[in-house]
């Protein structure tokens, strides 16, 4: 199996929202990802604490597939790519990690 872990970090403002109103948009569509890519077994969605520093990450997402040849299937699937055109135009930036489970 194989776990796909992103951590983003959100403009305080772009498209003319607010950073809460980005990181609620991308977590629901990144919700609807699951039970609409096949490959994609299970998600988790987190938002970094609101306490925390502020230099921390907004939020992470935790992926899990069954291979490599799964998560590159969900990385080329049309509504992964939605995401990722969205998510360009509202993070400052994207960090990445897959290993083996």
């Amino acid at each position: 199996m194989i776990r796909h872990i992103v951590m983003f970090k959100f403009m305080e403002e772009a498209e003319g929202r607010s950073k809460q109103e980005n990181l609620d948009i991308a977590r629901g569509m990144l919700e609807k990802l699951q039970g609409t890519v096949p490959t994609l077994k299970a998600s988790e969605i987190h938002y970094n604490h609101k306490d925390a520093a502020e230099s921390n990450y907004d939020m992470i997402l935790i992926s899990d597939f069954d291979d490599l040849e799964g998560l590159n299937s969900y990385i080329v699937h049309p509504d992964h790519k939605a995401v990722g055109a969205f998510m360009k135009g509202v993070r400052e930036s994207r960090t990445c990690v897959d290993f083996e489970i």
